[in-house]
């Protein structure tokens, strides 16, 4: 397989070229905004954006630009940005913004969000999720971003069933400079930031340059976060050709706090308790309320090197014809170290230990490395009425897992030597893919997109895992190839300067994840395997833009055929436990909104109302009190009814004060709409102040401070929770994460 797209690549390749040669014979020079490429001033840098959806796209979008993006960038991770979006939550552990941040959208969770920079995927091709602090400070490099709902345009990676995120780093800029941010505030959380531009040097060369480091103790106890960040490209433009190289990546070092907290513990000891890295001794210097002695293990920590390199070539042959051409490489190392109190040793293998009742403490390390790989070939076709886009691209990822045991207590070093589990994954991830806006008359735009998508999944070995009735580590086998077409075609028509429609109609595909494999035994009854997923989006819209009003309504109609929901529980990574349900559904309305109501002043926001539901929903999880009752239509977890956002900026010669509300209605954990089971709705609300200093000796220096949950609500951004029977009697178990009270982070950047 992976010789047959690298051969439909380089015949595209060819054609292209043979395409553009004749293109230089007829060059017609475009009088509209291109969808596929955009030039970068003075440097003339071609970035292809494949990914992306235009003004006339037939797909409900957000762009943030780089002003929005800079303003933003304090320290906190990516999802703190994405949430000011619509129907888009941000979700944190720590309780601050910065380490094991999340983003669902549209009630779709990390795994189903497809983020790509430049084009080339940063979800993990295994869990699928986005892992942002294995790109720390990645906001510094971020050109722009567009934020697309929906199944969206066709992109590069796992399939988009609630949305894509596509970013691309910023070009170096035109002439020497650089700058320097300083951030501190609450709970000790800082970073220091410092980048420097060659601007464009003789040749045509330029190189830039950024170093990042954010640390922070965390709202919850011991939740400290400390990651490094790099960021260099190099670039060489020609009058019609640029070469660049872009390596970014870092190192993170985050203290383990997915296990959240239950009600009654934040009762006994407060919102910032945790037990994790927590353990009984006589000695301990806590005591907890029922007088228990425990201490706490200090390295109970996720360790985590993501290095990622990107070459491309971008060359225009004409006025209408443009070629671009990349290849990337990911490299990642990490681990997870903990501190086990009481561990039956039977389930560790290598210690060679039979007697079930034979426990003891231990430090383990579960570990991970991988590699991917990967080309992306796109060719663009402009005329004053026609645009194509065509290409593809291919990816390679292997990654063993295994784990290792550091101590055992009781036990000499050279008795726990070993791999306890060890398993292998290996996946090719391909697609080719053709679209065209084609403007049939002034205003009319017809838009077609067709992606064939080519998936081999394969995982081997044992995983982590002890099976009580095998007595033996659980084995993966999986061997999966899937074909996916997924067509998308609509229709934008604007009747004058302001005031345009849309209508589209999308086919998406998605093979499951790891954990949908490897976990499901936590759960089902049967020793099926999961299915994927599709999902028809229909989407119909209203776009109102005049000089000092944008409206913007959206209504949208998602049709599911075996959706893998989550189940409310989480394996011991804190990953999320999915199950397919034949028939569900999302449909709402987003409402978007934005008035310049004075050179100083602008107001805003949006809205979303939603219906997320399962049709016939059977409860099949092993242990549920409803195990094999047909529950009828259900709600589906994490889907909130009702969000909201809202601002006001406030801006004046230098000075700028911005004052942002979001609400997040009620969400259920599981399926079966428990109560007892849910997260509560809350409002938060945060204030930024800035001020840009007039300055000779620079060319700005900014001074800002944001007061984060400025009303100081008292609130969860996120949790779990599932339901059990036992000697007759229904128990429900909630975790939540508490995030922090009022806190502030102040920041200087200089401009040089």
């Amino acid at each position: 397989m992976k010789r047959i797209f690298f051969t439909l690549a380089m015949a595209a390749c060819s054609l292209c070229i043979a395409w553009a040669q004749d293109g230089l014979q007829n060059p017609t020079l475009p009088d509209h905004e291109q969808d596929t490429i955009s030039m970068s001033g003075d440097l003339q840098q071609i970035h292809v954006v494949a990914t992306r959806a235009t003004k006339s796209t037939p797909v409900a979008h957000t762009n943030l630009k780089h002003e929005q993006i800079a303003r933003q960038n304090y320290g906190l991770d990516v999802p703190s940005l994405l949430a000011l979006t619509p129907s888009m939550i941000a979700t944190n552990e720590t309780g601050i913004g910065i380490g094991g941040t999340s983003i669902r959208l549209r009630g779709t969770d990390a795994t189903r969000v497809n983020v790509t920079v430049n084009g080339m995927p940063l979800n993990n091709p295994d869990s699928h999720s986005t892992y942002w602090y294995d790109t720390p400070d990645l906001l510094s490099v971020v050109g722009d971003m567009q934020v697309q709902r929906g199944a969206g345009t066709s992109t590069n990676g796992t399939g988009a069933f609630g949305g894509a995120v596509s970013m691309t780093t910023s070009a170096p800029a035109s002439e020497f400079g650089g700058e320097a941010s300083f951030s501190y505030g609450s709970y000790n959380t800082n970073k220091q930031a410092v980048a420097i531009s060659s601007g464009l040097m003789k040749g045509g060369w330029a190189v830039d340059a950024h170093l990042t480091h954010i640390g922070s103790d965390g709202y919850i106890d011991r939740g400290m976060t400390d990651l490094k960040s790099y960021m260099l490209q190099a670039a060489h433009y020609g009058e019609r050709t640029s070469i660049k190289f872009l390596s970014f990546g870092g190192k993170a070092k985050t203290y383990l706090t997915y296990t959240g907290v239950t009600k009654e513990e934040m009762q006994l000891y407060g919102r910032r308790y945790h037990t994790e890295g927590q353990y009984e001794t006589s000695h301990g210097e806590h005591v907890l309320a029922d007088g228990t002695h425990v201490d706490y293990y200090d390295d109970q920590t996720d360790n985590y090197l993501q290095l990622n390199n990107q070459l491309m070539l971008n060359h225009r042959f004409s006025d209408s014809w443009s070629l671009s051409l990349m290849g990337f490489y990911t490299y990642g190392y990490g681990y997870y170290k903990q501190y086990k109190d009481a561990r039956t040793l039977l389930e560790y293998g290598n210690l060679g230990i039979t007697d079930p009742s034979i426990e003891a403490d231990m430090i383990r390390r579960k570990i991970m490395r991988n590699h991917t790989t990967g080309l992306n070939v796109t060719a663009a076709y402009s005329t004053s009425r026609l645009q194509l886009l065509m290409g593809g691209s291919w990816s390679y990822y292997t990654c063993p897992h295994w784990g290792e045991i550091d101590w055992v207590d009781g036990f000499e070093q050279s008795a726990v030597q070993g791999k306890w589990y060890d398993n292998d994954v290996d996946k090719q991830d391909a697609n080719l893919f053709f679209k065209s806006t084609w403007r049939v008359a002034d205003g009319l735009n017809m838009y077609a997109d067709l992606q064939y998508r080519y998936v081999s999944y394969k995982a081997w070995g044992v995983n982590d895992n002890f099976d009580w009735n095998t007595m033996q580590m659980q084995p993966i086998n999986v061997d999966k190839k899937y074909h996916f077409f997924n067509p998308r075609i609509g229709v934008n028509y604007a009747f004058d300067k302001h005031n345009s429609i849309y209508a589209s109609f999308a086919v998406a595909q998605k093979e499951p994840t790891r954990s949908d494999f490897t976990d499901r035994y936590m759960f089902a009854t049967d020793q099926t395997q999961p299915k994927s997923e599709t999902l028809f989006d229909y989407e119909l819209g209203y776009q109102f833009a005049a000089p000092r009003l944008q409206l913007g309504l959206n209504l949208y109609y998602m049709n599911y055929r075996d959706q893998l929901i989550p189940t409310g529980m989480v394996n011991d990574s804190s990953d999320a436990l999915n199950v397919n349900v034949p028939k569900s559904y999302r449909c709402g309305v987003e409402l978007t909104a934005a008035w310049n109501v004075a050179r100083w002043l602008t107001l805003g926001g949006n809205a979303t109302l939603s219906s997320n539901k399962i049709l016939d929903y059977v409860d099949m999880l092993a242990e549920s009190p409803t195990y094999g009752e047909n529950l009828g239509t259900m709600t589906i977890a994490y889907s909130p009814d009702f969000m909201a956002s809202a601002y006001a900026d406030f801006h004046v010669k230098g000075f700028e004060a911005v004052w942002r509300t979001q609400y997040v209605g009620k969400q259920y954990f599981t399926n079966n709409e428990i109560e007892a089971l849910t997260l509560d709705g809350y409002c938060v609300t945060n204030l930024e102040l800035a001020y840009t200093l007039p300055s000779r000796a620079a060319k700005s220096v900014r001074l800002g401070v944001t007061l984060y949950n400025l009303l100081n609500a008292s609130y969860c951004s996120n949790g779990y929770g599932y339901s059990y029977m036992w000697d007759n009697k229904r128990y429900d178990e909630a975790y939540y994460f508490p995030q922090a009270p009022l806190h502030v982070l102040a920041n200087v950047s200089v401009k040089f």
